[in-house]
């Protein structure tokens, strides 16, 4: 009796020794210990991801992948599988198990080793959340303790709704949501038993574990997992059998990207973590709206590439990327399993994808192209490959494939935009080497509707369109005519367009500034001068205005005053803006003389769907609550954009051989286009002196679009071809000196015509102020004729002339009276 009584007295002592010690351990780390309370609202990391206007997903920032899901969305087998490997007793121990601890104690007894370490759930939860991952007591002891209080803080649906978003699955994938994702490109629901197994055994070891990297090891652990949900009773044996023996089907998936549209992704990154920081940006869920509508976005990528693979076939092929094999040196070929595998290590660029040449006919060639398989490419395809000389020359067409290209050669090919699943219409090409970019705005409130940076962000992820200030050239003529109608002149205002020839004392030289072509006419209407583009005109009026006049007036345009020079040579665009700026400047032309803001995001939502900022743009109005600046008259922008009307529908009579053409003629060829909006489009072309750049902007009341193309380097010229009988009609079309309406407005047409009709367009509707007379063609004043040497003309309204021209009378000299109007 006496020893049962000291027995008790020691296991007393003991119990009570172990409550002391586990309570003077807890008073211990207490301090150490974090706030579980924390856990209740816990904002898990959670990537950034962008979308287009209509919801279509550009990009995902972040390190961590995330898709978290609520509990009641996880499949019952898939918290089938985990209970029954990591947490059989989940829903009956307080957060720790006591007989999983009894269990592991006795393998440390039994073995002398730490095998299984007794984790519960919450354990785990614990020590994701708050802990690290070294194999430490005090780390299990805090783990312990963290555990404990957060069973008493949350219930344990809530606990492993937590633990499921958070546990880590390997490839940056946190969360069953984001595993199920990267490893099969599935939502949970669509995930087979074998795909649910495999995941449930990542937890243990992520990396070793994982069936990209070890997908033996990955099969071994699913049948482990399933052996536990066998003896669990969760599936049949039938079932087991079957998702043991699958094959192992997961990938490596990224976003769902559905819009290609790196550049724009870009710009709204920097604005993120402008707003909020990198950390928070990339990790706190939120969805990026913008103001881009998915298929314009696309439309203007697509331009982008269509026009610079147009310049480039103009100009020449430059030869294979490089040659596997040489049948003229005796080199034996490849087999096709070869040549696949090889081209599975290339990467496709742009509109490009790599192919090997396996053999060549007189006129067509058998090719392997990378994930298309083997196709017979036609001669239609490739007769464009005259040999590349140089910028300004080319060899002569080809008569064969030979003269091409030979089997063994790593060659490019894109499909054209008319057919992209056709095989038939894969067409030979290469990376193009000039840049091009494009920028696309509303001028009502400066929404971004379209922004391509550049062929390929692979390439470079300079965005053209944003950070490339390159010399406008013409570009810049709309704003000086802009200065000019400020001070009084009009669109009958005749100018002089003869030679200027200036000596200049200091320099020692003169400035011979010239029309490109270098044709002049004499006496011009401002309307016809700029829809022509006369660069002597331009010049001539800057003297008129004044030229530091004018350069504050060009300032006004968003531009920083500092970066406009004070000199004549600005009449023939040395000024150097981006296409952005660009746009936004032309976008006054358009909704009246405001100057808007251009911006990218429409709205930010946080991880709960919740809207956390609304763009609140400047509009384009009179009478608003939020009105932009107003920079110049809408009268004045009226003349202007009337102007740049010319530019594209010329003027005169055809059937009495007065007809003429603006440099913007191309534009009435675009059905899509002039179906949409009739009459009501305005632009202007714009070539620097060299043709180092190349511009064309333009418009319609809903749409305001600036396209540049050039080299990167600036002191490559964009040269010359000579007419290629080989090529399509429109191709046909341009040869001689690449400009403006050669190089950069064919890719305004292509993007515009796929876009004009999603925004609509008004008329060059006529503000108030403005009347309309009818004048002579040849002087400018009024007529009372009703003939082709008259049209009805806009002015604002006092500035309209008061005579008339006399006709009959044979007065010769009809600028006797009217000196002030030649200049």
């Amino acid at each position: 009796m006496k020893f049962f009584k000291r027995l008790i007295l020691i296991l007393v002592i003991f119990a009570v020794l172990g409550v002391g010690a586990i309570g003077a351990l807890y008073l211990y780390v207490k301090p150490e210990l974090p706030s579980v309370a924390t856990l209740r609202d816990v904002e898990l990391q959670t990537p950034m991801q962008v979308f287009t206007k209509d919801g279509q997903l550009i990009s995902q920032f972040g390190e961590k992948r995330r898709i978290p899901v609520d509990l009641e969305d996880v499949p019952q087998q898939m918290i089938d599988a985990f209970l029954a490997t990591e947490d059989s007793r989940f829903y009956q121990h307080f957060g720790v198990d006591p007989i999983g601890v009894m269990r592991a104690f006795w393998v440390l007894l039994t073995t002398g080793e730490i095998k299984e370490g007794a984790s519960t759930i919450t354990m785990q939860l614990a020590r994701n959340f708050f802990l690290s991952f070294d194999r430490a007591w005090m780390r299990k002891i805090k783990e312990t303790f963290i555990a404990l209080h957060i069973e008493q803080l949350l219930d344990k649906d809530e606990i492993l709704e937590l633990y499921l978003n958070k546990i880590a699955f390997g490839h940056r994938a946190h969360g069953v949501g984001a595993a199920a994702q990267v490893y099969y490109g599935k939502s949970l629901d669509q995930l087979t038993l074998a795909q649910i197994a495999t995941i449930a055994g990542l937890p243990k070891a992520p990396s070793n574990l994982n069936p990209i990297s070890h997908p033996q090891a990955s099969k071994e652990r699913r049948r482990v997992v399933l052996l536990r949900m066998l003896d669990e009773k969760k599936i049949t044996r039938a079932e087991f059998e079957q998702a043991a023996n699958a094959e192992v089907t997961a990938r490596r998936h990224g976003a769902e990207v559905t819009v290609d549209a790196p550049y724009l992704a870009e710009m709204v990154r920097q604005e993120m973590v402008d707003r909020y920081g990198e950390e928070r940006a990339y990790n706190a869920g939120f969805n990026v709206y913008t103001t881009v509508k998915s298929h314009v976005q696309l439309a203007a990528r697509q331009a982008v590439w269509d026009n610079l693979h147009a310049y480039d076939e103009r100009h020449g092929y430059r030869g294979p990327v490089s040659v596997l094999w040489s049948e003229e040196e005796g080199e034996p070929a490849l087999s096709e399993a070869e040549v696949a595998e090889y081209l599975q290590r290339l990467k496709s660029i742009g509109a490009v994808t790599p192919a090997v040449v396996l053999s060549i006919a007189e006129q067509s060639a058998t090719v392997a192209v990378k994930d298309h398989g083997i196709l017979e490419l036609p001669w239609e395809s490739m007769h464009w490959a005259r040999a590349y000389v140089n910028e300004e020359r080319q060899g002569p067409p080809p008569e064969t494939t030979a003269d091409i290209m030979q089997p063994g050669h790593v060659i490019w090919l894109r499909q054209v935009a008319e057919a992209r699943d056709d095989n038939g219409h894969w067409r030979l090409a290469q990376i193009p080497e000039p840049s091009s970019a494009i920028a696309s705005l509303r001028p009502d409130d400066g929404a971004i509707a379209a922004v391509v940076g550049g062929y390929s962000f692979q390439l470079s992820q300079y965005n053209r369109a944003l950070q490339a200030e390159r010399q406008v050239g013409s570009n810049i003529k709309p704003l000086i005519y802009s200065a000019a109608f400020e001070k009084g002149l009009t669109l009958a205002t005749l100018v002089n367009d003869a030679p200027i020839n200036q000596w200049n004392p200091g320099s020692g030289i003169a400035w011979r500034p010239k029309n490109s072509p270098d044709v002049y006419e004499g006496p011009i209407r401002l309307r016809k001068a700029l829809a022509k583009s006369k660069n002597v005109v331009s010049v001539r009026l800057i003297r008129e205005v004044g030229v530091k006049e004018t350069a504050d007036h060009i300032a006004k345009f968003g531009l920083d005053r500092t970066q406009v020079p004070e000199n004549e040579s600005i009449s023939l665009g040395s000024l150097s803006m981006t296409p952005m700026q660009v746009a936004r400047a032309y976008a006054a032309f358009a909704n009246g003389g405001f100057l808007v803001e251009p911006y990218v995001i429409e709205r930010i939502e946080d991880g709960n769907g919740e809207v956390i900022y609304q763009a609140e743009p400047k509009l384009a109005c009179f009478d608003c609550d939020n009105p932009a600046p107003q920079i110049i008259s809408e009268q004045n922008a009226f003349l202007v954009a009337q102007a740049m009307n010319s530019a594209i529908w010329g003027g005169g009579s055809w059937a009495h051989d007065t007809g003429w053409n603006g440099t913007s003629w191309r534009i009435q060829r675009s059905k899509p286009i002039v179906s949409e909006v009739g009459r009501a489009i305005a632009g202007k072309t714009g070539t620097t002196n060299d043709v180092r750049d190349t511009w064309f902007s333009g418009f319609t009341s809903g749409l305001v679009t600036t396209t540049w193309v050039g080299f990167d380097d600036v002191s490559r010229q964009l040269g010359s071809t000579s007419m290629h009988p080989l090529l399509d009609s429109a191709q046909q079309s341009i040869s001689g000196g690449e400009a403006g309406a050669k190089t950069a407005l064919p890719g305004w047409i292509l993007f515009m015509e796929k876009a004009v009709s999603e925004y609509p367009s008004d008329n060059l509707m006529i503000p108030p102020g403005v009347v309309n007379v009818r004048i002579d063609l040849g002087t400018g004043k009024l007529s009372h004729r009703t003939d082709h040497t008259t049209r009805f003309e806009y002015f604002i309204s006092g500035t309209e002339p008061t005579d008339y021209v006399d006709r009959d009378s044979g007065n010769g000299n009809i600028f006797e009276d009217s000196g002030d109007d030649l200049f």
